[in-house]
């Protein structure tokens, strides 16, 4: 054993995330934006005024790499810091005006780029895939 994986099922994903995400950074460069502070962007415009650590948890970064995109996106004029009137420990972030408009703007075509990507599946494809990749899930987190 020469030490190589040849597990085709991870490195098939592995290959098909690198490549993913190479395209979603290309996409990003366009709009001035790496792939951490859309993906910051992306949470709050989906799901509105969240706190650092909710942030944090949803797109798994340290809360220091986390810290530094907030700031570069909050210099950016994109999103706001609020601090939370009932726990001063806690920080709510949510999109300005500006990052409101950026995302109503980066959305469809990314969302169209997702949809293109898995349009070659059937539904029984895509479920199958779900369904594979939360039992590799439920074991990586067990």
């Amino acid at each position: 054993m020469d030490g190589k994986c040849e597990n085709q099922a991870y490195l098939l994903l592995m290959k098909t995330n690198k490549a993913i995400q190479e395209r979603i950074r290309l996409e990003m460069i366009t709009n001035g934006l790496n792939v951490t502070e859309f993906s910051v962007l992306e949470v709050l415009y989906l799901n509105g005024k969240q706190t650092m650590h909710q942030i944090g948890d949803s797109i798994l970064v340290s809360s220091g790499s986390l810290t530094y995109v907030i700031n570069k996106l909050e210099q950016k004029g994109l999103l706001k810091r609020n601090a939370c009137l009932n726990d001063r420990r806690v920080i709510h972030v949510e999109l300005t005006n500006d990052g409101i408009s950026l995302m109503n703007e980066i959305m469809p075509d990314h969302r169209n780029f997702i949809n293109y990507m898995f349009e070659s599946l059937n539904e029984e494809e895509s479920q199958t895939i779900v369904k594979l990749l939360g039992k590799v899930s439920e074991r990586v987190n067990a």
